[in-house]
């Protein structure tokens, strides 16, 4: 469609770090630029942008290719309208080789380009009302009753639409000749149901533009300054605004974010604006809907730790809505994708009337104090509710139940475990043990069910022969812990856990896979360990036992060649492998996964040196477990009668590897109070 030299042009003029950081927030590595990639969920950056080969790649998902690529990429959009964008972005001249479709082509531009006039104009029209004798209660209200400075109504370019039907159309239509069409096409004006004509949509109220990612006015929203309803009125969905996918202020909070490493999302634009005028940029605020996955991951490209907070009014509704907002992100969360934190402001305030009377330190102090997401569940769920009441009491389990069986990650799961069962104890820590059990139990049977309802049914006749509780027996199979109570808790994990420290017996490949990323993990994400962990491998490597599979070899290898430095974190490392070893992307698309941090990191660095001593066990085990096999093998090929000294040679072996094993076994066995409590202490290794 496109002329060919006018795609050339376009390729010439466009640069791929201005078209990236639009959607990423990278930082300099080197020669190129680095940052989390937007098209898959990670925690340790592995995309990487290149200027001067104007190309992008990221180590984890594979994906790479040119401005144009990442657009259609990241926006699901098509060649032809990427190619229009970067056009009109960078001034080409458009050019197709259908001399009738390029006026098609240009008036489709030219709606779009007078749409973003329109708003813009609008705007403008709204700051300058604002200014008049008319909008002067308008004025006060927003510097006297909000607070904000001249500054602020300039950044945000706070505005007011006069009271009057007409105003506004007036000025569009009438004085700049805009089309009707095309100012009801931007929400400015609605057509009468009765008789011909328009009137403003946004009367009397003061008017605050919302911006796309790079600050073009797509929509308002207006605050009513009297008795009408709605209080707040946004403006409808068009072709260019989007409530779904986008959130106000974010063009203002974006830098701000990838610095302190939070977003803070708030529910109304005063919110965020007096965040803002205080000096906490990285507010952004949801458009009077609960916050949508789409608006989530918007926020998720700006912050490594993948940290947000929401702050809504700590009063019944404030609580609907947070549970509402956790609901859209469930799915993120319960991966792990996502911290959740919940910032409710004591008194039952918002953010705006808090900043009134506290300093912008006091509520920083908030947000440091934030709990997680559950963990505000779980205090929602129990509360001041008298638990020595029976029926109280179970309806409390039933409901913890239920959330903790969402929580997809065993070692997450084990500590929340615990955490319910000290907050149903009811101040005898004596009962806590048996309390744990009793919630373990609660879960096996509410996964069975679901299971159960989840699974095909069998016709009446079927031939099949499959027992009814295979789902639960390989369950257990893969169960990696030998207490009882453990094997309760990991009856209930599905064959995908991601556990980790769940290291499975039964399948060779699958525990010296888990066992050799768990040695690696530890190393890349605990420096202050890698003393130990040089040691615990030193051990195995003196005994022949080395890494088996080749892309966790060649990570060992590597990582022991670029010598890291003793405050060098996962990202660090990670560059410095991309740095060393350009040419293996194979290799580091591999391993990218075992340099994204687990969940929390704190809980998980109690449990380093269990780590350490169960994945060294388990290489042990493994390299013991092919051994016996195959003396077993031997044995059962020797004739007894005429090699007695040889079958008892090979007897004498596998009751010596039987014993190794078991003993290795012992090692890894821990229960479940030991898996939640065990604080760290570096002597345990001293006894391997």
């Amino acid at each position: 469609m496109f002329h060919p030299d006018m795609i050339d042009e376009v390729k010439q003029r466009m640069d791929i770090y201005d078209v990236v950081s639009e959607q990423v927030v990278l930082k300099k590595q080197g020669k190129d630029f680095a940052g989390l990639c937007p098209f898959h969920e990670e925690k340790t950056p592995s995309f990487t942008v290149s200027p001067s080969k104007q190309m992008f790649y990221c180590f984890g998902c594979g994906k790479g290719g040119n401005a144009i690529t990442f657009l259609m990429e990241i926006g699901q959009a098509s060649f032809s309208d990427v190619v229009l964008d970067l056009a009109q972005r960078y001034n080409v001249p458009i050019r197709t080789l259908d001399r009738d479709k390029q006026d098609d082509v240009q008036r489709t531009l030219s709606r779009r380009d007078q749409l973003y006039e329109i708003l813009a104009l609008a705007a403008r029209f709204f700051q300058h009302a604002l200014h008049q004798p008319q909008g002067e209660t308008a004025l006060n209200y927003l510097k006297q009753t909000r607070g904000f400075s001249d500054e602020t109504l300039q950044s945000f370019q706070l505005g007011y639409a006069p009271d009057s039907w007409e105003t506004l159309y007036g000025y569009l239509v009438s004085q700049k000749d805009y089309p009707v069409e095309l100012v009801e096409a931007a929400g400015l004006i609605i057509p009468r149901q009765k008789g011909s004509g328009h009137y403003d949509r946004f009367r009397n109220r003061v008017m605050i533009p919302i911006n796309d990612s790079r600050g073009r006015v797509i929509g308002f929203g207006g605050r009513s300054l009297g008795d009408e309803q709605p209080k707040y009125l946004n403006s409808p969905e068009t072709e260019l605004f989007d409530k779904g996918h986008t959130l106000f202020a974010l063009d203002k909070a974006r830098q701000t974010i990838a610095k302190v490493d939070r977003a803070v999302v708030v529910e109304g634009y005063f919110d965020a604006i007096a965040l803002h005028h205080a000096g906490i940029s990285e507010a952004v605020a949801s458009l009077g809907t609960a916050l949508s996955e789409a608006q989530v991951k918007q926020l998720l490209r700006y912050s490594e730790s993948k940290q947000i907070l929401f702050n809504f009014d700590a009063d019944a509704a404030g609580t609907r809505a947070a549970e509402r907002a956790i609901g859209e992100v469930a799915n993120l969360a319960y991966r792990g994708m996502v911290q959740l934190r919940i910032l409710q402001v004591p008194g039952g305030k918002d953010a705006d009337e808090f900043l009134k009377a506290s300093s912008a330190a006091d509520y920083i102090n908030l947000i440091e104090q934030a709990p997680l997401w559950i963990d505000w569940q779980i205090e929602q769920i129990i509360g001041d509710r008298d638990l020595a009441q029976a029926d109280i009491y179970q309806q409390v389990v039933r409901q913890l139940v239920t959330l903790l069986t969402q929580l997809q990650n065993s070692t997450t799961r084990s500590h929340y475990i615990h955490h319910c069962a000290q907050k149903l104890c009811q101040g005898d820590s004596r009962r806590v043990p048996l309390l744990e059990e009793n919630l373990i139990a609660r879960l096996r049977r509410t996964k069975a069910r679901e299971k159960r309802r989840q699974a095909p049914k069998v016709p009446p006749h079927s031939d099949s022969s499959t027992p009814s509780n295979a789902v639960n027996t390989d369950a257990v199979n893969t169960d990696a812990i030998h207490t009882d109570t453990e094997r309760e808790a990991e009856v209930i994990d599905d064959e995908d856990d991601d556990a980790d420290l769940q290291l499975p017996i039964d399948s060779d490949r699958a525990l010296l896979e888990r066992a050799e990323a768990l040695l690696l993990q530890a190393y890349v994400h605990y420096p202050d360990e890698r003393s130990h962990i040089i040691a615990a491998i030193g051990e195995l490597e003196a005994r022949d036992i080395y890494f088996s599979l080749s892309h966790h070899r060649w990570l060992w290898q590597s990582l022991e060649a670029i010598a890291p430095g003793p405050h060098d974190d996962a990202a660090v490392l990670f560059q410095k492998l991309q740095q060393a070893y350009p040419d293996d992307l194979a290799m580091l698309q591999q391993v990218n996964g075992l340099f994204q941090p687990s969940e929390l990191a704190e809980l998980e660095m109690q449990r380093t040196a269990l780590a350490i001593r169960s994945a060294t066990a388990a290489i042990e085990r493994t390299i013991c477990h092919k051994r016996y096999r195959r003396i077993l093998d031997l044995w059962q090929n020797t004739d007894s009668q005429e090699n007695p000294q040889q079958a008892r040679h090979y007897q004498d072996q596998l009751y010596a590897e039987k014993q190794h094993m078991d003993n290795l076994d012992r090692t890894r066995q821990t229960n479940l109070t030991e898996l939640v409590s065990l604080s760290w202490n570096p002597p345990l290794l001293d006894g391997q």
